[in-house]
Formats: structure tokens, C-alpha cells, sequence
């Protein structure tokens, strides 16, 4: 797609905030009409010096775009703002909305079948790569829905990340807690051995250096190590959305008649980090602060 045919798609983007944001100004680099709408105002005002407009409203920004993009906290969210009249009505007939936020599967198939009444298209297609991915337009975007309609999205996807279809309506969302699953986990890993190097007096850094290349190697070990041997939990990724990422895991997985052990176990653990050590808001690395605490208390 060239650009004078990019600068004719309108595009509406709710939800500006740690992740939407970034993920708005990639998309203006490549040249698209952007509208954006975020709950709190001044989360979305930035924006206006990169060409965005900001709506007052849901339905002021959804009107007559061509796509529709959700990064919003949860799928109740989602669905509160689909569900509403004013902005069904304002929806462009033939437009498709793709929800990148992280929400469960039968949310997104709920999602599907209200814009299949009003002739609108849907992709579900959650991300992986917190703040950093996004602002490097290097996601991992995970992308359920008909493979015509992410053929269509392909291009303004691509200028968030890397997109792969995974499936029908759902399989988007699937794939994400299946992520979620594997991030929680090894960041749990992680910490029990930066924590294991900090007390046995090995350097941690040093130590990484060493591993990279080796089966142990990986993002979480590079990033979120190094974020735990400084103590530096910026969120990325809050703690309270892993949570809550892991809670619909474990749904799905009873759904599926299914048990995860490890997954039970690293989500309690973010339940005591969460919930009674009031941390939701620092980054999900900081599971770390939460095994400092449990070895506090064993001491």
C-alpha cells in the first residue's frame, strides 16, 4: 500500500496509555489519519503534536474510521464500550475492529458477533513485548479472526510489530495467555536465580553475560534479570494485569478441564504481590520483591 492510499485510511485508536500510546505514534509515522480516545484526557493529548485528533468520545473518535484499534485494561472494558449504542451507531459499515487488547477468548468471540450484526469486521489480536516493543514497533501481535480480514490489516499491524495469524475468532486471545503462561512463569524462574546469585555472592550481570547464547538465555533473563538486580520496577507490564492474565488462564484451563500446576503457583504468588503487598503497579518483574519477601519472613 503506498502512502497517498495510507493517508486516506482513518484509523481510531481507545486506549492511549503505557502500551497505546507508543503503538499510536508508530502508526502516524507510517502516515494514517489517526483519531484517538483515551479515559483520561491527558494521557491522549500528546498525541496532538504527532497529528492525532483527540475525541472527546468514544463515538467521535469511531466514527466513520475505516479500522477501529482497542488497547484497553480488560474485555468487560471492551465490551462496555462496544456495547453502547452511540458508538455502535457510529460505526462505518464494512469497518473492522481490532481488539489488541489482552482479554479471554470467549470475550472476543462475544466481541465478534455484536460487530457482525452491525457488518463490521473482527480481528483479536493481543501483544507481547511491553512499553518496549511498542515503542520499537517490535511486538509479537497474535492474531485470531478470517484470514481475508487480517490479510487487509496486515500492512497497519505490521507498523506495530510483527503479526501472525494463529487461528480463527479467539486463537488470538489463546495465544496470548499461552504467552502470559510462559512470562509468568520464567519471570518466577528468573527471580529465584538472580536471587540465588545476589546471596551467593556471584555478580548477576556478569552472569547473564555468561549464559547468553546457552539454553537458559532469553529476553526475561536479559531484561527483567537486569531489572531485578537494580530494583528498577517501572512498569511495563503492571503486576496486576499479569494477574489478571494468569486468573483467565487458569478459567480457560477449567474450562478445558485442564490442571497447570506451575501456573496455579506463580499466580498466587502475583496474588500475594497484588493483593497484600499492594504492588499492582510496578512492573511484573517485580515477582522479585515479592521472593525477597517470603525469604524476609523464613529468616
Amino acid at each position: 500500500m503506498n502512502n497517498s492510499v495510507i493517508s486516506e485510511v482513518t484509523v481510531a485508536f481507545l486506549g492511549t496509555g503505557l502500551m497505546g500510546a507508543p503503538m499510536s505514534r508508530n502508526i502516524l509515522k507510517k502516515g494514517y489519519v489517526l483519531r484517538c480516545w483515551n479515559r483520561t484526557d491527558s494521557k491522549a493529548r500528546p498525541l496532538e503534536a504527532h497529528g492525532a485528533f483527540v475525541a472527546q468520545t468514544p463515538q467521535e473518535a469511531v466514527a466513520g474510521a475505516d479500522v477501529i484499534i482497542s488497547m484497553l485494561s480488560d474485555g468487560p472494558s471492551v465490551l462496555g464500550i462496544m456495547r453502547k449504542d452511540m458508538v455502535l451507531n457510529a460505526l462505518k459499515k464494512g469497518a473492522t475492529w481490532i481488539d489488541m487488547s489482552s482479554t479471554k477468548p470467549k470475550e472476543a468471540h462475544d466481541q465478534a458477533e455484536i460487530l457482525s450484526q452491525k457488518g463490521i469486521y473482527h480481528l483479536d489480536s493481543p501483544v507481547s513485548g511491553g512499553t518496549k516493543g511498542a515503542e520499537a514497533g517490535s511486538l509479537a501481535i497474535m492474531v485470531g479472526g478470517d484470514k481475508d480480514t487480517f490479510k487487509a490489516a496486515f500492512e497497519l499491524l505490521s507498523t506495530m510489530g510483527r503479526p501472525v495469524h494463529v487461528g480463527p475468532t479467539g486463537s488470538g486471545q489463546l495465544a496470548k495467555l499461552a504467552n502470559q503462561t510462559i512470562v509468568g512463569i520464567t519471570i518466577g524462574a528468573v527471580a529465584e536465580a538472580m536471587y540465588l546469585l545476589e546471596k551467593g555472592g556471584a555478580d548477576p550481570a556478569a552472569v547473564r553475560d555468561a549464559l547468553k547464547g546457552g539454553f537458559a538465555d532469553g529476553t526475561i533473563l536479559q531484561q527483567h534479570g537486569a531489572r531485578m538486580s537494580a530494583r528498577d520496577f517501572k512498569p511495563g507490564g503492571p503486576s496486576k494485569i499479569q494477574l489478571k492474565d494468569l486468573n483467565n488462564v487458569l478459567e480457560v484451563a477449567a474450562q478445558l478441564n485442564l490442571k497447570l500446576p506451575s501456573t496455579e503457583h506463580v499466580r498466587d504468588r502475583y496474588a500475594v504481590l497484588v493483593n497484600d503487598m499492594d504492588r499492582g503497579d510496578v512492573d511484573h518483574s517485580g515477582l522479585f520483591l515479592e521472593l525477597e519477601e517470603q525469604n524476609k519472613k523464613s529468616s
